[in-house]
């Protein structure tokens, strides 16, 4: 019968050993406009909410007038938020040129 139970002696590791067979390994960097569409949606996201919440965490004063900080927060968040919406505009429209650029490379080694 097979010994079913694990040894303790350490394996060791030869460094000049072949590198066993199997399935290749492609890194494929991400297209360009990427991370700036992503980046760009989060912001537009989060800032309002953290305008808000900056806003809140200040406090108004006694008089109640119409320019409380919470207003003002979620103003300040809303145009930060504007700019993450540009820069996720900009990132889409490099995602687009890229992958128009890459299907007529594509099509000009087909032909």
């Amino acid at each position: 019968m097979n010994d079913t139970a694990p040894t303790t002696a350490p394996r060791a590791v030869d460094d000049d050993a072949p590198v066993p067979p199997g399935r290749p390994i492609r890194l494929e960097p991400t297209p360009p406009g990427l991370w700036r569409v992503l980046l760009g949606v989060v912001v537009a996201l989060l800032a309002p909410f953290f305008g808000i919440l900056i806003g809140s965490g200040i406090g108004s004063a006694e008089g109640g007038n119409r320019m409380d900080p919470l207003y003002w927060g979620f103003f300040i968040g809303g145009l930060i938020g504007a700019l993450g919406l540009v820069a996720a505009g900009l990132g889409a429209m490099a995602l687009i040129r890229h992958a128009r650029a890459k299907g007529y490379a594509e099509d000009a080694e087909a032909h």
